[in-house]
């Protein structure tokens, strides 16, 4: 059944007090539809309210996809009619329904066709697109399937912005002082998020270690500790970096793995992600995340990781 934009922000009302997800290995995503048979979904983390689609003011020398910008309660931010980054031929006409989302404290306005409901999903059941029949791969982190049969497809909104607004700058980053094998582990489905930490990994100048998902970086640091046989792990791996949401095994489970186990005590583990919120901070502190980096600021990122690795 579609949602009107008042039902829907009664039921996004209370988001921000949910912490209870932290730990179960499932998430809360709305569907929306942008005027076709697919069926995308969005983490109702990530979004601030749903609302008709006002009128929007048109910018120059912007990607075809950012259609223009609006005043939000005194704050002006982009509007981006999702259907043009997916190749969906809609005639010029935009969406009826804009979801405001907040990405890594940036906020921007997101033309849908429709929302539908909020549903809550097991992580388990999240695929890698490369193993799913979807037309759209470059731009789906992730697909699941619903009770009925039809699939859901997850959008990499973080790729979305970086071909709508450019990637962003990586500052001149200064090598890590410290004595011995300095190596890192991060865990991150986005293809955009890897290539950033790996630049500022590369400018700190210390060894990783990477995985896609959850699941397989759970798998490669079990690996890693049974190989090890020359004392504590916390002697070689001197951080593990996790986002909170991945296919298969998001990061506060991961996180609630590492820290019950004793093969990696001493390692701190900071959380790096697009769900900047109080609530979302608060859920990575029940799972015993040292530290919470929001994306995508490759400085603090780095100043971050720098304290860990220096110690």
């Amino acid at each position: 059944m579609e949602l009107s934009a008042d039902n829907s922000n009664a039921l996004l009302a209370s988001i921000d007090a949910r912490t209870t997800l932290a730990g179960s290995n499932k998430m809360e995503i709305l569907l929306f539809s942008l005027g076709t048979n697919e069926i995308f979904g969005i983490n109702v983390f990530k979004i601030r309210e749903v609302t008709r689609t006002p009128p929007i003011t048109k910018t120059p020398n912007m990607h075809a996809g950012v259609v223009g910008i609006i005043s939000l309660r005194g704050n002006i931010i982009p509007v981006l009619n999702l259907a043009s980054f997916l190749n969906i031929d809609k005639r010029g006409i935009v969406g009826e329904t804009m979801m405001v989302t907040e990405y890594s404290r940036q906020t921007q306005g997101f033309l849908v066709e429709s929302v539908d409901r909020i549903i809550r999903v097991d992580w388990e059941k999240m695929r890698s697109p490369e193993v799913m029949l979807t037309g759209n791969e470059g731009l789906i982190t992730s697909v699941t399937e619903l009770d009925d049969g039809r699939l859901v497809s997850i959008l990499d909104v973080e790729q979305i912005l970086v071909q709508a607004f450019g990637e962003i700058d990586i500052p001149g980053i200064a090598p890590v002082q410290a004595e011995g094998e300095t190596t890192v582990f991060f865990a991150d489905d986005s293809m955009v998020a890897r290539k950033e930490i790996m630049q500022v990994l590369d400018g700190l100048g210390v060894k990783y270690f990477q995985a896609n998902n959850g699941r397989e970086a759970w798998d490669k640091l079990q690996g890693m500790a049974a190989q090890e046989t020359d004392g504590p792990l916390h002697n070689k791996l001197k951080l593990i970096l996790v986002d909170a949401e991945m296919p298969e095994m998001d990061g506060y489970v991961l996180t609630r793995n590492i820290k019950s186990d004793n093969r990696f005590s001493g390692i701190p583990v900071v959380m790096h992600s697009s769900l900047s919120s109080e609530a979302n901070r608060a859920m990575g502190k029940t799972v015993g995340v040292d530290d919470y980096v929001s994306k995508f600021n490759p400085g603090i990122l780095a100043e971050t990781m720098r304290q860990y690795l220096e110690r």
